[in-house]
């Protein structure tokens, strides 16, 4: 899957892989395909904003990189 380097509104980074629902390891900073953040970020390309709804609330990131290895 794709990793992707997320700024949210505080410029706070952070990179997440997208995987199988069943490799997921939030700690690991790998996501699942069906989780909010990756639906979210299918099809994002470098300077899109991407919000999502969480138990929350809404938080917005913005798409600094995305590579696929």
């Amino acid at each position: 899957g794709a990793t992707v380097e997320l700024a949210d509104e505080d410029d706070a980074r952070q990179t997440v892989t997208l995987v199988g629902d069943d490799e997921q390891n939030a700690s690991e900073g790998r996501i699942g395909w069906n989780s909010p953040l990756a639906r979210a970020l299918k099809g994002a390309s470098n300077g899109d904003l991407r919000t999502v709804k969480l138990p929350g609330g809404l938080k917005e990131w913005e798409v600094m990189a995305v590579r696929y290895d």
